[in-house]
């Protein structure tokens, strides 16, 4: 029975004498670095709001006209390359379906309504490579549909396709490996075109502002 009593003793004392000599390692923080993978084609959604003129050229000091504003919802597509040192290169079109309008009242000659209802560009993007985020410049060509509608004095209907440029900037922001949130700001003139209603042909100019936030995904 000593003996017995002896060897468990002893075995306790080995065991714990090992449990005392166990150290516990820290383990090592890991490191998350962000993807700045932004090659590869992309199609993405966007809505936003815009604001805008439709103006005369050489037009005399005081002449009112009409400035339209509304919202804009559109798809966009295109592709990015990355260069060595981080420069992102890019085109992409997008076209939008918008109601941008406003009607100038001006007795006693009646009023005019200008509705901007689509629009559309083709661009390139230059970019910086930020990891998480994608800061742009873009600029390329813009085309827009807009209606103009004349009640009272000169009463009469048109529409026309405007052709110009566009230019801005904003920054994509990595929300997963493969969605990103855009958020751009462009300014487009999109030039003259003619319109005929009752009180003749006049030649119009259009331009607009637009904010809009996106959502593309990546493949």
């Amino acid at each position: 029975m000593l003996l017995l009593a002896a060897g468990v003793s002893a075995q306790a004392i080995s065991s714990a004498s090992a449990a005392d000599l166990i150290i516990d390692t820290p383990v090592e923080a890991g490191v998350v670095q962000a993807s700045g993978n932004w090659d590869g084609a992309f199609i993405g959604v966007f809505g936003g709001y815009a604001w805008g003129e439709l103006s005369v050229d050489d037009a005399p000091p005081g002449l009112l006209t009409p400035e339209p504003a509304g919202w804009l919802l559109g798809v966009n597509a295109g592709a990015n390359f990355t260069l060595d040192n981080g420069i992102v290169l890019g085109v992409v079109g997008d076209i939008a379906w918008a109601d941008i309008k406003d009607t100038l009242v001006q007795p006693p000659f009646g009023s005019v309504t200008s509705t901007l209802d689509w629009q559309g560009s083709l661009r390139g993007r230059i970019g910086f490579d930020g990891g998480a985020f994608l800061p742009y410049l873009t600029a390329g060509l813009a085309v827009a549909h807009n209606n103009v509608e004349a009640v009272g004095l000169g009463a009469g209907e048109d529409d026309a396709i405007h052709a110009g440029w566009t230019a801005g900037a904003g920054v994509e922001l990595a929300a997963t490996e493969n969605l990103s949130v855009d958020l751009a700001y462009r300014y487009s003139d999109y030039g003259n075109a003619d319109y005929t209603t009752g009180g003749g042909t006049g030649e119009l100019h259009l331009t607009a502002h637009q904010v809009t936030v996106g959502l593309n995904w990546g493949f």
